[in-house]
């Protein structure tokens, strides 16, 4: 299964734009969310995705409970953290960095999943893949970054949507 994999999107929809057409493109079956969409009109590019999308609230996510409203038919918003178990593979997402490694120390989980930092990480510990695709917003770095996740191989990499400030 391929899955998408995108955080702090920060209302650029010009950057959704271009993360939703990649996402379709490479067909994944989910797009995970690790939180900061910031405003309910983010939804009107994520409308667009083949698959459904299971978020998690940011730190910048202000009215909440409009945005689920907004994201009714599209996916799923959840404070964080949300676990499921995807093909036997236990996955944690989160927005806050503070968790993870005291998460992927614990084993528990296949797949860690964060944002809120800006930055990318892919790295394993143990048996416990950890990604954050960076920003898609591009605003803070510069970089506007997501993540593909093959969840069979527990393989992810990050995919650079050539971000410019206009």
């Amino acid at each position: 299964m391929k899955i998408g994999i995108i955080a702090d999107t920060h209302d650029n929809l010009p950057q959704i734009k271009k993360a939703v057409e990649i996402f379709n493109q490479e067909k994944v079956e989910l797009v995970l969310h690790a939180g900061d969409f910031v405003s309910p009109f983010t939804c009107l590019e994520f409308k667009n995705l083949n698959c459904p999308l299971k978020g998690v609230f940011g730190n910048n996510d202000g009215d909440k409970i409009y945005l689920q409203e907004k994201f009714k038919g599209i996916g799923e918003l959840f404070p964080e953290p949300y676990q499921t178990n995807i093909n036997h593979k236990n996955i944690i997402m989160l927005h806050l960095e503070k968790l993870i490694d005291d998460l992927a120390e614990s084993q528990k989980y296949e797949v860690i999943i964060y944002g809120h930092t800006h930055r990318t990480d892919l790295r394993k510990i143990g048996k416990t893949l950890i990604v954050n695709p960076g920003e898609c917003g591009g605003w803070l770095s510069g970089k506007s970054t997501i993540a593909l996740l093959d969840l069979e191989n527990l393989e992810a990499k990050i995919i650079n949507l050539a971000y410019k400030m206009q």
